[in-house]
């Protein structure tokens, strides 16, 4: 998933009611590409969003995540600049 969010723009379609690069992708979206349950995906999305590894924005009834780039950065950092 965190590969995904990566880069949305190459393993998800666009979406009409928000931008994937400004806003991230629907959780929707994302459960029908790994095809788990949308509680299981929501779970792990939360997980994530607690960790601090992604971001979460609440449009209308939709939940959409994006990676939180510093993040990731800071880890890459902290085991010797690699990518994350």
């Amino acid at each position: 998933m965190l590969q995904w969010l990566k880069e949305p723009q190459v393993h998800f379609a666009l979406q009409e009611s928000a931008d994937l690069a400004a806003v991230g992708v629907c959780v929707g979206q994302i459960q029908q590409k790994c095809g788990l349950s949308q509680s299981t995906v929501s779970e792990y999305l939360t997980m994530l969003q607690k960790a601090g590894l992604l971001h979460a924005t609440r449009v209308g009834q939709w939940t959409y995540y994006k990676r939180n780039e510093e993040a990731f950065a800071a880890l890459s950092k902290a085991f010797g600049g690699g990518e994350i």
